[in-house]
């Protein structure tokens, strides 16, 4: 098995777990995914492991926090928290109702916090 562009089976691990949780987070929302903004997602989250230390990456692939916070920071940095922001915010108000499992709230906050204005 070949490892796209010599990336690490975590790596490549990490890509479809954040794809699928993704896809998950979407539907059960019941909204059209920003694919743009989500294949954003993907390649930020995908630099941002590559460029670990190989045992940093182990450790992150088996520490479920630390994974969750590198895919929020990617779901936030690709602009996926700026998408369908007014209609996101408004289904948080009943979170039980959505569905989505705690691990998902690291998405859903970013969506119930202010932006910052503009400088």
């Amino acid at each position: 098995m070949t490892h796209q562009a010599g990336q690490s089976p975590v790596t490549l691990a990490l890509r479809e777990e954040f794809r699928a949780h993704l896809e998950i987070f979407y539907s059960r929302l019941k909204l059209a995914p920003p694919y743009e903004s989500i294949e954003k997602a993907i390649r930020s989250l995908t630099t941002a492991v590559h460029s670990l230390p190989e045992a940093q990456q182990a450790r992150l692939a088996r520490q479920p926090e630390l994974k969750w916070e590198q895919f929020r920071r990617a779901f936030e940095t690709s602009g996926l928290a700026k998408k369908h922001r007014g209609i996101i915010r408004g289904l948080t108000q009943n979170r039980p109702a959505l569905g989505l499992p705690s691990e998902y709230d690291h998405f859903l906050d970013l969506f119930t916090v202010s932006p910052a204005p503009p400088a």
